[in-house]
Order: C-alpha cells, then sequence, then structure tokens
C-alpha cells in the first residue's frame, strides 16, 4: 500500500465531507483528533471502527459500539495485514490505515477549479464507468489507479488532468461515466482518497477478457482483482 504522510496540523474542528447528486447523499465526518481506542472503549467512535471493519471482512460481530475481545481480533489482523504493531490498539497510525485522517498522495492537487467534494464526485463517476460491476475492493483499486496517476510524473498532476487525458479511460471516450454514480462507487471513490490502495501502486488496469492494446501486457502485473489486472 502506498505510504501518505500524515498531516501534522491539529484540526480541533470536524470536517464533513459531503457529496449531494440528486438522490445520493455520501457523507463522511472525519476527525484529525482521534482518540485512542482499546479493550473497554464504548462509544460512537468505536462504532466507526467497528463498521469499516466489517465492511472490509476483518470484523464479524456487531456493530454495538462496545471495544471488546471480537474487535481486539479484527484490529490485530486490520494491523497486521497493513504492516501495523498488531496490538489491538486503535491509535493514530491505526485511525490513518482505516481511512478517518483526511489525506491525499504526495504531489496530489485538487482539480483546477473545482472543489474537493467536486473531485470525489468525478472520480467516483470513472469508477463507475470503468467498474460498475466489480466488487467494492476492485471499486478502490480502480480509484487508487487514477490518483496514482495524479502522483505520478508520467502523467497530469491533477485528478481532472489525469481523467481527460485523450483517450485514457473508456468510460469518458464513450460518454458512460457522465452517468450517476452508484452509492458504492462514491464510498470507494472516497477509501481511495483516504489512503487505500488495493491496487498497490498500480499505474494501469485492464480486463484480460476485452481486446486491449499488446503493449499494456508489457507491464509488470501486481495483482488481480475481480476481472482486473493491475500492473505498473
Amino acid at each position: 500500500m502506498r505510504e501518505f504522510k500524515l498531516s501534522r496540523l491539529l484540526v480541533v474542528s470536524l470536517l464533513v465531507l459531503t457529496v449531494f447528486s440528486g438522490g445520493l447523499i455520501y457523507s463522511r465526518t472525519i476527525s484529525a483528533q482521534t482518540p485512542k481506542l482499546n479493550w473497554g472503549s464504548s462509544g460512537a467512535d468505536v462504532s466507526k471502527v467497528q463498521t469499516k471493519l466489517r465492511d472490509w471482512g476483518y470484523y464479524k460481530g456487531a456493530v454495538d459500539g462496545v471495544y471488546g475481545g471480537g474487535t481486539v481480533n479484527a484490529v490485530k489482523k486490520f494491523q497486521a495485514k497493513n504492516g501495523l504493531a498488531a496490538d489491538g490498539i486503535v491509535g493514530p497510525a491505526t485511525w490513518e490505515a482505516l481511512g478517518f485522517t483526511v489525506s491525499r498522495p504526495d504531489g496530489y492537487q485538487p482539480s483546477r477549479g473545482i472543489s474537493a467534494r467536486d473531485d470525489i464526485y468525478l472520480l467516483a463517476r470513472v469508477v463507475n464507468g470503468e467498474a460498475a460491476n466489480e466488487p467494492h475492493l476492485g471499486k478502490v483499486a480502480v480509484a487508487a489507479v487514477i490518483l496514482n496517476r495524479v502522483e505520478s510524473d508520467k502523467f497530469p498532476n491533477t485528478l481532472a488532468g489525469v481523467i481527460y487525458q485523450p483517450h485514457a479511460f473508456e468510460s469518458i471516450t464513450n460518454g458512460i461515466a457522465n452517468a450517476q454514480p452508484s452509492q458504492d462507487s462514491v464510498k470507494a471513490a472516497q477509501d481511495a482518497m483516504n489512503g487505500w490502495d488495493p491496487s498497490q501502486g498500480a499505474l494501469f488496469f485492464w480486463n484480460p477478457a476485452k481486446p486491449v492494446s499488446s503493449w499494456i501486457w508489457s507491464r509488470p502485473i501486481i495483482t488481480e482483482i475481480g476481472g482486473h489486472v493491475f500492473a505498473r
């Protein structure tokens, strides 16, 4: 997973990121001063951790806001998978890995003339166009590839620049990305912007079942998720 720098600024207020499009509403509250959670903790912060770990397949119990044995074990599994000390305690590094701190790739710049909220929606539209039938993990991976390109000096350094690069994405060329994205695509875009990269730093993805340029097969393949291959 690509490394993201923690912000050195302490933000007292809560930042609410909300995407509105017609009937679609996706909102998330993120605090930069998150508490340390361990066995015996309780409350809304525990529920947030349980929900995220449940969505990612680490936690199988009830989202009850109580930090018990099941939550500890799930946190340890998540920490081990993400190269963290598997102590079962949710501290700053684990909060960051869970995606509860607003962060961007090194070199990321918000697209010119549009807000961060609109960046999420723009990213979600392409994710929906390219990976509508993929599992959530596959959608996040596609979003991460786009953000990896923003970070790379081989591509434009704005989200819009990467997305609208001529013939870069089939769904932009054929107009499918103009459709309203699903809530899962919006969530995948937000997860990727918060630092989750299942593609492991990939810059390319393609569906091997479809006709593609022979050149793309020269790229070093990293992983395969759902119907897509991801490569550097």
